[in-house]
């Protein structure tokens, strides 16, 4: 039995201050995201789509609820596709400027492997498998969308192909609004395919 779960990162968000919001409230998709967001929803159209997950967060929300009422299925919230918990909320992060050229926050730098400034790689990719598992369980013959955030799909795609968690952010392949999807045959995952309805970004960008 064939399931497909589209891990889908959420569109652009309106940011004018260029920070770090990771799960603070009150940041929604700009007028480029919706677009983005439309355009998968239409890209997915003709897709048989039985469920839609969505992490809490207001951006995330907002990219899930076009494909939601093209397949006329509520969105349900699932905690464990939340962005990753980061102690730079709130704060500018961009090498050379803002909080990276404090040394207050240096610490904080100490270990990139784990990393020490915010929620576990691993943490990250365990949270995310049971999520991608609850959904493939859920639309079992169908397919599901989650839309999360890109560091969590990006890790999990790591963990699932056996890579390290830990990486260069700069070069992970998790464009706005693109999808990450996972195949099963039952329970078997035997592809990863990713796509970018809605075209590429920069992962360098604030947006994310």
């Amino acid at each position: 039995m064939k399931t497909i779960v589209h891990l889908m990162r959420h569109g652009e968000v309106h940011n004018p201050e260029g920070v770090l919001y990771g799960r603070l409230p009150g940041y929604r998709l700009s007028e480029t995201g919706r677009a983005q967001a439309r355009a998968v929803a239409e890209s997915l159209a003709d897709h048989d789509i039985s469920h839609v997950f969505a992490s809490p967060l207001q951006r995330a929300q907002e990219t899930a609820t076009p494909i939601a009422e093209t397949h006329g299925v509520q969105i349900s919230t699932t905690d464990d596709l939340i962005e990753a918990d980061n102690q730079f909320e709130g704060l500018k992060v961009a090498v050379g400027d803002g909080a990276l050229g404090k040394p207050r926050h240096w610490f904080k730098l100490r270990d990139p492997f784990t990393p020490s400034w915010g929620e576990p790689y691993i943490q990250i990719a365990h949270r995310m498998l049971a999520a991608a598992n609850c959904a493939r369980d859920a639309a079992r013959g169908h397919e599901a969308v989650c839309v999360s955030h890109q560091l969590p799909v990006y890790t999990l795609r790591r963990f699932l192909e056996g890579q390290r968690l830990w990486h260069d952010p700069r070069v992970r392949q998790c464009s706005l609004a693109s999808l990450t999807s996972l195949i099963y045959d039952g329970d078997a995952l035997v592809d990863i395919v990713y796509s970018e309805p809605a075209g590429a970004s920069d992962p360098r960008i604030t947006g994310a």
